[in-house]
């Protein structure tokens, strides 16, 4: 897993609320086992009208919103089924971080141990970003993980919590398989002291 670095980038609002993982990337891409390509069915069935055309209304297909890498949303973001291709779809399009004042605790722990950061604020402070990203034309913010906070270029701030472990998992770039290797002396010693019992067919 990467590490999470600081980084400042432009924002892209989806106003809705209870954005299930079947909307970020419906259940015909699951047949995928690589991150990478998936972007191509992020919100397909908001990205695409009836007939296959784009849908020009669709915030991510707005010109003023390509090539951006924080989406920001309204409650329950990620709820329903609990695919890891959801945050694979978002992290391929170039999304590092999305904003909202709730997430749905599956998606939520498939961010962390993909180093993508799920950023909880209050309902008020997600009202402004929103407001701040149509009042401005490539509205961006600055997320600093280490700090805690979430900036942007007008001198608003707004602090976030994290939980401090999945904190330094992130600083670090530490997923599962990491963390069980970092014990990997502990994990030998054992192993010479427990051998496993030979088998006879």
């Amino acid at each position: 897993m990467q590490k999470f670095k600081n980084f400042t980038g432009m924002v892209a609002p989806l106003d809705r609320a209870n954005v299930d993982t079947d909307q970020i990337i419906p259940k015909q891409f699951l047949k995928a086992v690589v991150r990478t390509g998936l972007k191509a069915g992020l919100f397909i069935d908001w990205r695409r009208n009836p007939d296959g055309s784009e849908n020009k209304d669709f915030v991510l297909n707005k010109p003023r919103y390509q090539g951006a890498s924080i989406l920001v949303a309204r409650n329950n973001f990620g709820c329903g089924s609990s695919r890891e291709h959801a945050v694979w779809a978002l992290d391929d399009a170039g999304f590092r971080a999305a904003i909202a004042p709730e997430f749905a605790d599956i998606f939520h722990n498939n961010c962390m141990k993909n180093g993508f950061l799920p950023v909880t604020l209050k309902a008020d402070e997600v009202d402004h970003i929103f407001r701040a990203a149509g009042d401005y034309e490539a509205y961006r913010l600055s997320i600093d993980l280490e700090k805690q906070t979430v900036s942007d270029d007008f001198g608003w701030t707004a602090h976030f919590e994290i939980e401090p472990h999945q904190k330094k998992c992130l600083l670090e770039g530490l997923d599962d398989i990491a963390l069980t290797l970092a014990h990997e002396d502990r994990i030998r010693e054992y192993e010479k002291k427990h051998p496993l019992p030979h088998r006879f067919e």
